[in-house]
């Protein structure tokens, strides 16, 4: 059984080692010292590549950051592709969602795990800001997972369906926040246990 993640807006995108380079200096810095804090500069002597490549392969540091948000939510779908190839039924489909995200929270960061990069970045956006609305819509892709797989469940009463995913998304999101303030991914282990629950008794 997998699920279907509907396509999100992509970034330009431009092929090459020097843009892989500087996508992966941002991804470390980003995640460790925030969007802010991080300058242009910073990433591209982490890459180890010449300040113009990094304009010949994004029109500005606000366009990295979207490449940033979205190849970071890439690598969480990857995760949850593999942990939902062999989900049985809608309950293992739920469940592959909490432990792709358990295993995002498990990565050898460089300054240890600080909770959700997607929704550390939209913390530093300003209100409106492009990167903030894909966060918006990478999050709904989660929850459109989770409804996919609940109304497996829920087939004789899809009124509950969208209820019950909202229910687990919040479950989810809520525990990689206090997970994020202890540096573990016992709390989304913890909320994977009461989703278990919740998907038993439905």
């Amino acid at each position: 059984m997998t699920g279907t993640a509907p396509a999100a807006p992509q970034p330009r995108k431009r092929q090459g080692a020097a843009r892989q380079k500087l996508l992966d200096a941002a991804a470390r810095r980003f995640y460790a010292d925030g969007v802010s804090a991080t300058g242009i500069d910073t990433i591209t002597a982490e890459a180890g590549v010449a300040k113009m490549s990094l304009y010949n392969n994004f029109s500005s540091k606000a366009d990295l950051v979207l490449a940033y948000l979205d190849a970071r939510h890439e690598e969480w779908l990857n995760l949850y592709r593999r942990r939902v190839e062999n989900a049985r039924d809608g309950r293992d489909g739920v469940l592959a969602v909490f432990d792709a995200y358990a295993d995002h929270a498990r990565f050898a960061y460089e300054r240890g795990f600080r909770g959700c990069g997607l929704l550390n970045a939209a913390a530093e956006l300003p209100a409106g800001d492009e990167g903030r609305a894909a966060v918006r819509r990478h999050k709904e892709q989660v929850e459109a997972l989770l409804a996919e797989h609940v109304g497996q469940l829920l087939a004789a009463r899809p009124e509950e369906v969208n209820p019950v995913a909202e229910h687990l998304a919040f479950l989810l999101e809520g525990a990689m926040a206090r997970a994020g303030l202890e540096g573990t991914a016992a709390r989304v282990e913890h909320a994977r246990a009461m989703a278990s629950d919740l998907l038993e008794r439905l």
